[in-house]
């Protein structure tokens, strides 16, 4: 069975066990998810990202963050362009998540970035997610 939208899995998963308390959870790898995860991990948004142990299992493990081991310091993921929808935006129109509280995530020519290393780099491109 083929996903449609691997980005949107990702951060269900990582939402679902937010809402279940857990300290790790594990998402099928992909270039495009694992940097993602590197991104949320450099912004403080989770704790850590190991790469998949074995190569016949390909799945690498996120490790969650919580304040006082009891609120999640992530409060919302929300997908944004999908496969149906693509958004794109120049680094201009590139919104602003809670007065600079969250980030967005952009996919650019230059690579995932976030939107503030977008407006600093002055690129657009393809808003994947917003997370606060």
């Amino acid at each position: 069975m083929s996903m449609t939208d691997p980005i949107a899995d990702m951060l269900t998963r990582i939402r679902n066990a937010i809402r279940a308390n857990k300290k790790t959870v594990e998402v099928p790898y992909s270039n495009l998810k694992f940097q993602l995860a590197q991104i949320m991990q450099a912004e403080g948004y989770i704790e850590g990202v190991q790469q998949p142990a074995d190569q016949i299992k390909k799945f690498f493990t996120v490790e969650l963050k919580y304040i006082n081991d009891q609120k999640p310091v992530i409060t919302n993921l929300k997908r944004v362009s999908r496969p149906g929808l693509r958004v794109y935006r120049g680094y201009r129109e590139v919104p602003r998540i809670l007065d600079n509280i969250g980030i967005s995530v952009l996919s650019t020519p230059l690579g995932l970035m976030t939107d503030r290393e977008a407006r600093k780099k002055k690129v657009g491109g393809e808003i994947i997610c917003k997370i606060w």
